[in-house]
C-alpha cells in the first residue's frame, strides 16, 4: 500500500483563493447562482481572472456540472475536470486532485467548489428518500428496515458503542459542541454567530437518536465555497500568503461502506480515517505536536473525539479530554456544528484563513493545519502550511 511511504505530492501546489456566498437557511437562488458567486469571489481572492482558469474539480452529489459553472462564471477553456464520490469525504480530495493536476502540469489554476440548498432544497439530513437500485444500497438494505434511515442514526451505533466500551455517558460529546459554538460566537459568518452554548445547553437539548443530541448534530445550510489551487511558485507571487498543500491523502477502510459499516472488527474508530493519517503524517514528515490548528469534520460530534484519536493526538477514549483541555485549537470557525454545514468546503477556507492570519479566532503563529473530510465514509484530509 502506498501509506508504508511518504509520496511524491507534497509541497508542490497550493490554495491561493478563498471565495464563499453568506452561509443561510434560504438562500433564494439557485445552486447554480451560488456556485458561481463563490467561484467568482475565489478567483478575485487570488488575483487572478476567469480566463486563468483551465480546471475545476467539484463532488459528485453537486448540481452544476463544471462546464456549466465554466461557462458562467466566464471560464473559458478547461484542460482538466473532475468529481469526487462519497459526500463530505470528498472535500479536501477536491483539494488533492487540483494538486495532482496542478502538479502534473494537466492544469495550471484549479477551482475546487460545492454549492447547495441544504437547507431550503434537498436536505441530507433526512435521509433515504429514494434511490435507484445500486451496489451501495444492497448495505442500506441490512440497515434501513429496521429504522436507521437518516446519518444521525447510522452514528449513533458507533457512539453508543464507543461510550460503552470506554464507560463513558453522552455528555463527553458536549466538549465537540461547546468548543465549536464558542469559536461561531465570534464568528459574523457563521449561522450560531453572538449564540455561545454550554454543557447544560448540551445535556438539556432533546434526543435525536440516542447517545445524540440535537447539539450533537450539524445544521442544515444553503451556501457555497470555492477554492483555488495552483502552483506553489505561481501562488508566491498572489496577492495572499498561499497555503501549501504540504501532504493530502484519501482514505477508505476494510469492510467499508457509507456510513454503516457494522460488520468490521470493532466499531469505536474511523478506519478509513487513520488511512489518511498514516499517509499525511508520511508525507509531511510532521505529527500531532507539529499541528498548530486542527480543522476536523464535525456533522456529529462523536466522530471528532475518533478522529482525534485516529491521528495520534490522544489515546482510544481520550479525545473528550483531550478537547476539554483545549489542548490545541480546533473548529475556529466554529466547524459544521456552528458555522455552516458546506461539506467540509468551508473548514478548508479557516485553515487558509488561520495560515494567513485573517482568521476571527486567529491563533498567533498558526503555521501548520490539519484539515479533514467527512467521516464514517471514504474520506480525506490534508495538511496546510505557511510558505517558507
Amino acid at each position: 500500500m502506498s501509506v508504508r511511504s511518504a509520496d511524491a505530492l507534497g509541497g508542490k501546489a497550493a490554495i491561493a483563493g478563498i471565495g464563499a456566498t453568506e452561509f443561510s437557511k434560504d438562500s433564494g437562488r439557485s445552486e447554480l447562482k451560488l456556485a458561481v458567486e463563490a467561484v467568482q469571489a475565489a478567483i478575485e481572492d487570488a488575483g487572478l481572472s476567469p480566463a486563468d482558469v483551465d480546471g475545476m474539480v467539484t463532488f459528485t452529489m453537486d448540481t452544476s456540472p463544471e462546464i456549466t459553472v465554466a461557462q458562467a462564471a466566464g471560464i473559458g477553456e478547461l484542460s482538466f475536470f473532475s468529481r469526487v464520490h462519497y459526500g463530505g469525504g470528498a472535500a479536501c480530495a477536491t483539494v488533492q486532485q487540483a494538486a495532482l493536476a496542478v502538479a502534473s502540469g494537466v492544469a495550471e489554476v484549479v477551482v475546487c467548489y460545492r454549492a447547495f440548498n441544504e437547507r431550503s432544497g434537498r436536505r441530507f439530513g433526512s435521509g433515504v428518500q429514494h434511490r435507484e437500485p445500486s451496489a451501495e444500497g444492497v448495505a442500506l438494505g441490512w440497515n434501513l428496515p429496521f429504522g436507521l434511515l437518516t446519518p444521525a442514526s447510522w452514528v449513533a451505533m458507533a457512539a453508543q458503542r464507543y461510550l460503552h466500551t470506554y464507560n463513558l455517558a453522552p455528555d463527553v460529546f458536549g466538549h465537540v459542541a461547546v468548543t465549536a459554538r464558542r469559536h461561531a460566537a465570534r464568528n459574523p459568518a457563521a449561522y450560531f454567530y453572538e449564540r455561545p452554548i454550554s454543557l447544560a445547553d448540551h445535556a438539556a437539548s432533546r434526543w435525536i437518536v440516542e447517545p445524540l443530541r440535537l447539539l450533537d448534530c450539524c445544521q442544515e445550510t444553503d451556501g457555497g465555497l470555492a477554492l483555488v489551487v495552483t502552483s506553489r511558485e505561481r501562488a508566491a507571487g498572489l496577492p495572499h500568503p498561499p497555503a501549501v498543500i504540504v501532504a493530502a491523502a484519501q482514505g477508505a477502510g476494510r469492510g467499508q461502506e457509507q456510513m454503516t459499516s457494522f460488520y468490521r472488527d470493532g466499531l469505536t474508530g474511523l478506519p478509513e480515517m487513520n488511512v489518511v493519517a498514516r499517509q499525511l503524517w508520511q508525507t509531511s514528515g510532521l505529527r500531532p505536536d507539529d499541528i498548530d490548528v486542527g480543522i476536523l469534520y464535525d456533522h456529529f460530534t462523536p466522530f471528532v473525539l475518533m478522529q482525534l484519536e485516529e491521528f495520534g493526538f490522544c489515546a482510544p477514549g481520550e479525545g473528550a479530554g483531550f478537547v476539554a483541555e483545549d489542548a490545541m485549537p480546533l473548529n475556529t470557525h466554529g466547524g459544521q456544528l456552528g458555522e455552516a454545514y458546506l461539506h467540509g468546503m468551508n473548514g478548508i477556507a479557516e485553515a487558509v484563513r488561520q495560515l494567513r492570519g485573517t482568521s476571527v479566532n486567529q491563533i498567533p503563529g498558526a503555521a501548520t493545519s490539519l484539515v479533514t473530510a467527512g467521516t464514517g465514509v471514504p474520506t480525506s484530509g490534508l495538511i496546510l502550511g505557511a510558505d517558507g
